[in-house]
């Protein structure tokens, strides 16, 4: 905040909110860059602790916070709606406003170790829904019966339900599950696979396609066990599937493997993605990367709170990895006719290299 000459944050997003205080309520984190943090809560009525001022409206804060008023205020600019700006312009006439949504990204991006912790217990849990896959499935099922049975066990273990993603007019329910040719269907969301989906209303992820001897089943589950996520994919199959599948699979298990060397602390986020296409060259499988009809243009993100957090693994990623990041790699690919396949890993940034904290077996599994 002092760097970017911000005197105080003005918060109120459900993520940044659980960031700073560990809880979601209605109302606002006035958090200055010196002082104690002032928790102005609409709802719950009657919430304690040392900084609670109930308000019924905005108006109110400024008479709290009284003559020490920011010259400089940053507002989450990327997320809050514009009426609401305006708004709380009005009560902080005197003020800058500032965009406060790039100050908590970076500050989000660098896990504590108790964040780390809440990481690494969703990824045990998540682990072991993922184990449960092959005795879930019945023959005849379709995608949508398959996942509701994950669905299901994941609640059992624990799993929130909640799924947050960062980004723009970014939806998913609790899993993106993949059969067949419905992982080669665009989708508008910018995940790095799609899916058809059930309705219009939410186009991505499975669509009723009955699993079919030959194809891979890609699941991409809900990792939320504890506010902080972990993201993993692991690929199934019914019967034999073809031997390039297999190769693009290996393919992506590999990636993840080099690149779990190579993400060192001082590391640019791209180079990782230089150094995945130069291995899908190498390979002959570029027509197949990230999407075959239309292809995602990252293979990683951040993970925690939200998915899709700093850094992003992208060409143009400005990006640096630091110690502590936590992120998801995922070089998928999509074979038509058969489906898609390939892995996802949640990993910590270590001084020796990425720490993997999802640790389902990486070979494609036989659901019998």
């Amino acid at each position: 905040m002092k760097a970017d000459g911000v005197d105080a944050l003005l918060i109120s997003d459900n993520a940044n909110l659980y960031y700073l205080t560990g809880r979601v309520f209605a109302g606002y984190v006035y958090l200055p860059a010196d002082g104690m943090p002032i928790y102005f809560v609409r709802r719950p009525v009657k919430m304690e602790g040392d900084g609670v001022v109930e308000i019924r409206k905005p108006e109110q804060m400024a008479e709290t916070i009284g003559l020490n008023l920011p010259e400089k205020l940053g507002l989450e600019l990327d997320v809050t709606a514009w009426s609401t700006v305006k708004r709380l312009s009005n009560v902080f006439p005197a003020s800058e406003i500032a965009n406060a949504s790039t100050i908590m990204r970076k500050a989000r991006a660098v896990k504590t170790d108790v964040e780390i912790d809440k990481i690494r217990i969703s990824g045990v849990k998540q682990t072991r829904v993922y184990s449960l896959i092959p005795s879930l499935y019945n023959e005849g099922m379709t995608d949508i019966e398959l996942q509701v049975e994950i669905e299901r066990a994941s609640r059992m273990e624990g799993c929130l339900g909640q799924f947050r993603v960062s980004g723009d007019s970014m939806e998913l329910y609790m899993a993106n599950l993949l059969v067949g040719d419905n992982a080669d269907i665009p989708t508008p969301y910018d995940f790095a696979m799609g899916g058809e989906g059930m309705d219009p209303s939410l186009p991505v992820g499975c669509n009723g396609s009955l699993i079919r001897p030959g194809n891979t089943v890609m699941a991409d589950v809900n990792g939320n066990y504890t506010g902080y996520m972990t993201d993993m994919t692991r690929t199934f199959r019914l019967g034999a599937i073809s031997d390039l599948a297999v190769k693009a699979h290996k393919c992506s298990i590999d990636i993840c493997h080099r690149l779990a060397k190579e993400g060192k602390p001082g590391t640019e986020a791209k180079r990782l993605y230089e150094i995945a296409q130069e291995m899908v060259n190498e390979a002959g499988l570029h027509e197949y990367f990230m999407g075959h009809k239309q292809k995602a243009g990252f293979i990683g993100h951040g993970v925690g709170i939200e998915i899709n957090e700093l850094p992003v693994i992208a060409p143009r990623s400005h990006d640096i990895l630091q110690e502590n990041n936590v992120i998801a790699l995922e070089p998928k690919f999509v074979i038509p006719h058969v489906g898609a396949v390939g892995i996802e890993n949640t990993y910590r940034v270590t001084a020796s290299g990425l720490e993997s904290l999802t640790l389902a077996p990486e070979e494609i599994i036989d659901l019998i």
